[in-house]
């Protein structure tokens, strides 16, 4: 499923108030990454991701961590980025954007 403009907007404004929950800095780019974002989409469905490191390798990191966890990119700004994926049991999903 790909995200529409009006999807993307939609959820751009219900992350304006969300403090980054992973932190990529001094630590390689690894698989205990990917762990953690899977986790926090679980729980949160929508999450921001803070690079205070590796900035110039930015968009392949959310390149492998998206194929990995099939996420889907809502928007980025300078260091940050938005990440979506919704959640497969209907009872759990918190943004309803069908």
């Amino acid at each position: 499923m790909e995200l529409t403009s009006k999807q993307r907007k939609y959820l751009r404004s219900k992350a304006h108030h969300l403090k980054p929950v992973v932190v990529i800095g001094k630590a390689k780019f690894s698989q205990s990454v990917i762990d953690t974002v899977d986790n926090c989409l679980k729980s949160h469905e929508l999450i921001k991701i803070r690079f205070s490191q590796h900035k110039d390798q930015k968009g392949e990191i959310i390149d492998k961590i998206n194929s990995a966890i099939d996420s889907h990119i809502v928007g980025s700004i300078g260091n940050v980025v938005i990440i979506f994926r919704q959640n497969l049991d209907l009872d759990k999903r918190i943004y309803k954007i069908d």
